[in-house]
């Protein structure tokens, strides 16, 4: 069979699962704040209108130059096309059902929602703070957790000074909720 009619695969086609992201629970939203989206839209648009048409053109320069099965740069070029156009796929279907959150609004609550910077101290007095934010934007080594995370699950409702329970692998803990934080509303503009 000619290689035209083979399937290229790179064991890694599933868009939902793109940088490590797990796929969002039936029936849940795609929560997000108005940074977040931010951030995916600019780089959805950078792979369009920028990385895209880079790869294109050596592409199409390495193509022109004979032989494709032993040139490194159509080989390489193809493979980061298909990279880069799985992406594409990944964030346009994650901006579409995006639903964007801002914080702000509870500016000066003490309930926890979608967004708050959580202060909490566990049964031993060890304080943390994380901030509960959309499954796409989250930076663990920042202390941002997904809002579908056990600890933000556990948190979310609750207000400053309760006491709620987190179900851990090593039993049930009792954390304490120090501090509800929200970003301060931005000006109009």
């Amino acid at each position: 069979m000619s290689k035209a009619f083979t399937k290229e695969s790179d064991s890694g086609d599933d868009d939902d699962e793109i940088g490590g992201l797990p796929p969002l629970p039936a029936g849940t939203r795609n929560y997000m704040t108005p940074q977040g989206y931010q951030r995916l839209r600019d780089e959805l648009l950078n792979l369009i209108d920028e990385e895209r048409p880079k790869i294109v053109e050596i592409v199409h320069w390495a193509a022109s130059n004979g032989d494709r099965s032993e040139n490194g740069d159509y080989i390489y070029g193809k493979k980061r096309l298909r990279e880069i156009d799985r992406r594409i796929r990944f964030l346009t279907k994650r901006l579409d059902i995006a639903e964007v959150a801002d914080p702000s609004q509870h500016h000066g609550n003490d309930q926890i929602f979608f967004g708050a910077t959580v202060t909490y101290a566990n049964s031993k007095g060890e304080e943390r703070t994380i901030t509960i934010k959309g499954i796409d934007e989250t930076d663990n080594l920042q202390g941002e957790v997904s809002w579908i995370s056990p600890i933000a699950r556990a948190l979310l409702k609750s207000r400053e000074g309760d006491e709620v329970q987190l179900m851990t692998p090593g039993g049930l803990e009792k954390l304490e909720v120090l501090e509800v934080r929200y970003p301060a509303p931005s000006p109009a503009a």
